[in-house]
């Protein structure tokens, strides 16, 4: 097994508390957050930020871990990735997917595929874009 590992690192306008709660709401975990004004004063901040923005919140325990941030120069009309979710359990990654889509946006429901597996994807509340591929037991 690799010690390698790929931690999705997403950055808000301003809303990135709101976001992770969301998230922590949906797969678990322990939410833990550092602010802006809590950093030390001789350590350099990024230009046009406020100590009540996000420095750095991490969400992990649950079924992902996710880390987050507030930028001043974030933009959610650029996307450049979707996050990626699979699994093997159906209720729970349907469970899953209803939770991400509460106030988003569904573009493909969850269906069965030409590939056997059932996937589907979602832009959240937060503009974030996701998929989910529910694997199905191959005979």
């Amino acid at each position: 097994m690799s010690d390698v590992t790929l931690d999705p690192y997403i950055f808000f306008k301003g809303n990135a508390q709101e976001a992770m709660e969301f998230y922590k709401s949906v797969f678990g975990g322990e939410l833990t957050v550092q602010k802006m004004g809590e950093v030390p004063a001789d350590v350099p901040k990024m230009e046009g930020s406020s100590d009540d923005m996000v420095m750095h919140a991490m969400l992990e325990g649950g079924d992902i871990k996710l880390y987050a941030s507030d930028s001043p120069v974030a933009s959610p009309e650029t996307k450049k990735i979707e996050l990626s979710l699979g699994g093997s359990d159906e209720a729970k990654m349907r469970k899953l997917f209803d939770g991400l889509a509460a106030g988003g946006k569904v573009k493909m429901p969850l269906e069965k595929q030409f590939w056997g597996d059932i996937f589907g994807n979602l832009t959240d509340k937060y503009g974030v874009d996701w998929m989910m591929n529910i694997g199905v037991p191959k005979n």
